[in-house]
């Protein structure tokens, strides 16, 4: 099914292509091509990608439905932390993408579910089934996976209420204070870099919760709790209060010590679908963050 976008523009400034890559979270390129094939229009009528927009122009954009990607099951090892009929709760190694996208279409977490579940291949759509919430790709942890549309619906449902419980450890740079405390920006993509997200007006609401568990030389161990799911949600609040996360390439600085963002999901929870029970799953550090942890107490001591 299309996905329509009807915006009103309440600035002169921007050409037709940067506005609806912004204003739909694309490429500009996507942007240009959906404008060259006659899907956007400016106050119903068609126009060129560097049109320039006026205070006011009904901008409509039609985003016609993901081609459908060829899955394939694959004999990927999996660490399952629970199963039942109805879902699967893994621990996802940091560096597997959790589910197929341009020109990765093999090795994911989508192709190592269906070669366990394969059954799966009938949920929700062809390009991510059973996923109904992701990790990034150097993000470790606990993930859930439907195994069928009433698991996929209950897990949704329960995502949109926000009555899923959701933990991430993190060691963010710096001495954070207040210990207990709240993020709240709404997120979107950044206005300079498309491959990067940011707190900006107009953003999607966003808000994180966290509690700090410890403080080492420089650093911060804590839980962040995310009562929103945005893209790199965390790794951006943090950064945006002066306090990215440790080792993260992208919204703090790499590190000699760890390859990644400090980020593991240790702790996952929410009801049942066969029978709306409460159940709550916890993981350990991997190693290389347990290692980082003690290679910077070291130095703290």
């Amino acid at each position: 099914m299309n996905q329509v976008f009807e915006l009103n523009v309440d600035s002169h400034s921007d050409r037709l292509d940067t506005y609806v890559a912004r204003q739909c979270g694309m490429s500009r390129a996507y942007a240009q091509k959906l404008i060259e094939d006659g899907q956007v229009t400016v106050n119903g009528r068609y126009v060129k990608s560097s049109h320039r927009l006026d205070t006011g122009d009904k901008v409509t954009a039609i985003i016609p439905p993901p081609s459908p990607i060829p899955l394939t099951a694959e004999d990927i090892p999996l660490t399952v932390i629970y199963e039942d009929s109805d879902l699967i709760v893994v621990d996802k190694p940091a560096g597997l993408l959790v589910h197929p996208a341009a020109g990765k279409y093999t090795g994911t977490l989508v192709n190592a579910l269906l070669a366990r579940c394969p059954d799966l291949g009938g949920i929700d759509g062809s390009v991510r089934p059973g996923i109904v919430h992701r990790l990034d790709k150097d993000t470790s942890g606990l993930m859930v996976a439907s195994k069928n549309d009433a698991a996929h619906a209950s897990l949704s449902r329960q995502i949109k209420q926000r009555s899923i419980t959701k933990g991430y450890l993190a060691l963010v740079t710096g001495h954070l204070l207040p210990e207990r405390g709240a993020i709240e920006g709404p997120i979107g993509r950044h206005p300079n870099n498309r491959k990067r997200m940011a707190v900006v007006t107009g953003g999607k609401e966003a808000q994180t919760q966290y509690q700090v568990i410890k403080y080492l030389d420089g650093h911060t161990l804590l839980e962040a709790m995310p009562e929103t799911g945005r893209t790199h949600q965390i790794r951006v609040h943090f950064s945006a209060i002066g306090h990215p996360l440790f080792g993260d390439p992208v919204y703090g600085k790499k590190s000699p010590l760890l390859g990644r963002q400090f980020l593991h999901a240790h702790r996952l929870g929410f009801r049942l679908p066969s029978n709306g029970e409460y159940v709550e799953f916890r993981s350990e550090l991997p190693p290389d963050l347990e290692e980082t942890l003690k290679h910077i107490s070291k130095e703290a001591n």
